[in-house]
């Protein structure tokens, strides 16, 4: 569902975008919109795994094995 938004922007911030979607046959909510979903896209590619966290916290769970079954968790979840 399409909702309305209102920004403020640097005038010449708006024609450089407005003349971006124009250049590739978008609106420049389309453009918008789709540097929003790119955003998140590329929060999610980046997320790092609770495994890889735990060992720059210094928390990595006991025993030999259990970091294997931790990261074979990470990978599939």
């Amino acid at each position: 569902m399409d909702a309305k938004l209102t920004l403020k922007l640097d005038q010449e911030a708006i024609e450089r975008a407005k003349s971006y979607a124009l250049k590739h046959g978008l609106s420049l909510s389309r453009l918008i919109e789709n540097y929003f979903n790119h955003l998140e896209a590329e929060e999610q590619r980046l997320k790092i795994s609770p495994f890889i966290q735990s060992i720059a916290s210094g928390t990595v769970a006991d025993g030999p094995l259990e970091y294997k079954k931790q990261m074979r968790d990470d990978y599939e979840a």
